[in-house]
């Protein structure tokens, strides 16, 4: 039995995207998992519509992970130009407070020269490693839920022999 292996970097890319960048947005992040979950989902639906051959929960699980990859690298790219419009809002912030306030604890204005140099590249390498893992689990758990909702049912097996003699049940 030589099945075709389906192609699994497009609809990865589709689910990936789209759950990338809704986890990305501030505010709608909080249901990231299930941005994930259901991006998989996606990625397992048109996998199923774009293939010919029976899926397994293995080809789930594969095009999910494929898309919790692609989804923790949208997100962390989502991440950069948000990481300093936040830290700058805090910033000014501060300065606000301490206007109001009378006293400030000692060196507060240091607080943010460390986190005001961006982000370092170790420590986004860092992030995005940890996202692609657990992005990817909860990929997995998508790819499979989708392929189980969406997948094609094998046939029946067809009968290639008659059953042999004396087996035939009789009453």
């Amino acid at each position: 039995m030589n099945q075709q292996r389906p192609e699994y970097l497009g609809p990865a890319l589709i689910g990936g995207v789209l759950a990338g960048f809704l986890s990305g947005i501030p505010y709608l992040n909080c249901l990231c998992c299930l941005w994930i979950i259901g991006g998989a989902i996606l990625a397992a639906h048109t996998l199923v519509k774009r293939t010919d051959v029976t899926l397994t929960a293995g080809d789930g699980a594969i095009v999910g992970a494929l898309t919790g990859i692609v989804a923790a690298v949208v997100d962390a790219l989502m991440d950069i130009p948000l990481r300093a419009y936040n830290l700058e809002f805090a910033r000014r912030l501060m300065e606000g407070l301490a206007d109001l306030l009378d006293e400030m604890p000692a060196g507060w204005e240091n607080w943010f020269d460390r986190g005001s140099e961006g982000l370092s590249a170790g420590m986004f390498l860092l992030g995005l490693f940890l996202s692609a893992v657990v992005f990817s689990i909860l990929g997995v758990l998508g790819g499979i839920i989708g392929i189980s909702l969406f997948g094609r049912k094998s046939a029946p097996p067809s009968p290639s022999a008659p059953p042999p003699p004396g087996t035939a049940d009789a009453l």
